[in-house]
């Protein structure tokens, strides 16, 4: 019994996902508030069909879905690269874009097809992370950074669009930036501060 208070009062969260590198940069910044992490992928969680039309809906349904399994805290996020010139697609598909299994380097390569000779490269990254608390109503967090598509790929970092994707007001993708870099600019970056801001008030 002792040792489960003391689990407990460590606090631990789950994150509703499967993705390596969220996992990562979701557990550098728990750590930092005595917040042990685990995921989706430790616990055997399914992923559950993301049928809602926006990212709010879509981060909402898989944290409440694995707040329902599990009766912990759960985190989960829906992020996406939209695109100007493509009516804001890829969007809440981005990661269907690549297909199964998942390849980037084929999603990229989509992303470039369509655009074709526009001269509008603008895009933009959204992330929404939401937070469900068994008995509480779930609360959302989103950001936002702008940008442009650039070609061909840049960079070895990062994950996902990361490669095609260059921040207004640098010459750099975020593939080409370190976890630290990219954090501070990013939409998960911008979400995370929103919600650690929140959820952790002195």
């Amino acid at each position: 019994m002792g040792g489960q208070e003391s689990e407990m009062s460590q606090e631990t969260w789950v994150l509703a996902s499967h993705n390596a590198g969220k996992i990562k940069e979701l557990k550098d910044l728990l750590e930092r508030r005595d917040v042990s992490l685990l995921s989706a992928s430790d616990l055997s969680l399914p992923e559950p069909d993301e049928t809602e039309p926006t990212f709010e809906g879509n981060a909402a349904l898989k944290a409440e879905a694995a707040a329902k399994a599990v009766e912990k805290v759960c985190l989960a996020d829906d992020s996406g690269l939209s695109v100007d010139a493509l009516d804001g697609a890829p969007g809440i598909y981005s990661a269907r874009w690549a297909g199964e299994p998942r390849d980037f380097q084929r999603a990229m390569q989509r992303v470039h097809d369509a655009l074709g000779a526009s001269r509008d490269r603008t895009a933009r990254f959204v992330c929404v992370i939401a937070v469900a608390k068994p008995g509480s109503k779930t609360r959302l967090y989103r950001g936002e950074v702008e940008g442009e598509i650039v070609w061909p790929p840049r960079g070895e970092a990062g994950f996902g669009y990361d490669p095609i994707f260059q921040p207004k007001g640098y010459d750099r993708t975020f593939a080409q930036m370190s976890m630290e870099e990219k954090r501070a600019l990013s939409h998960r970056g911008r979400a995370l501060a929103l919600m650690m801001e929140a959820e952790f008030k002195a």
